[in-house]
């Protein structure tokens, strides 16, 4: 068992480690500059054995945020109560303690990677496709038809729209303490009224099937009752 442990955490260090080189290397020199033999040189090992740990080159660079494709259905699954107002207390905490995942975050490192991420067309399309998955996984919490896949797609845009505004907006050189208040009271408000617009299934976390609750479909536009 420990033999087995241990070789788990040899393989996810080799991960981290080879994703590291990578991403210093694409940061000084840009993604398309660097090729995957340079990096395979820069970790000393061989290029199929790199491929082994990281199928596409761009998979160098999301291995950084793999760990938060689950991240919202283990939430749902994990909560007491509605999925929506766990959601949400848990964007809160990240903002709390500037997980970059929020996007509030100004650590230079932090900042420079979101750069080289969402500067890079073809990273751009495979953290698409991240949040295609991470999107299924929470809609299958949800309950896996058509109103959870919607649901899902709301909160997920809510999401990924917040961090990138929280991002933006530092990364243009507004302070972190300046931005913070406008990113909690956007959250609170983000998220009240995605919650308003879901329908009750859905919103309650309960499981069912497509045809068992028609929701009209104006139930799931998001309107300022403000």
């Amino acid at each position: 068992m420990s033999e087995i442990g241990l070789r788990e955490r040899k393989k996810q260090r080799m991960y981290q480690v080879v994703s590291d080189i990578a991403i210093r290397l694409f940061l000084e020199k840009g993604f398309d500059a660097v090729s995957v033999a340079e990096v395979a040189a820069a970790a000393e090992i061989s290029k199929p054995t790199l491929f082994r740990y990281f199928p596409a080159k761009e998979d160098l660079v999301l291995y950084r945020i793999a760990d938060h494709e689950g991240e919202a259905a283990r939430v749902v699954t994990e909560a007491e109560g509605e999925p929506v107002e766990a959601l949400r207390r848990h964007f809160l905490e990240g903002l709390e303690r500037s997980d970059p995942v929020t996007g509030l975050n100004d650590d230079p490192r932090v900042l420079a990677f979101h750069k080289l991420l969402y500067g890079t067309p073809s990273l751009v399309a495979r953290a698409y496709a991240h949040q295609e998955r991470a999107e299924a996984a929470l809609a299958e919490v949800l309950g896996g038809d058509l109103d959870a896949r919607l649901a899902a797609g709301q909160i997920m845009a809510v999401r990924r729209i917040l961090a990138m505004e929280n991002w933006r907006r530092i990364a243009a050189g507004e302070r972190m303490a300046d931005v913070r208040p406008d990113a909690v009271a956007a959250a609170e408000r983000a998220f009240g009224r995605l919650a308003a617009g879901l329908p009750p299934r859905v919103r309650a976390g309960r499981p069912g099937s497509d045809t068992e609750q028609q929701i009209p479909s104006d139930r799931y536009r998001v309107t300022d009752t403000e």
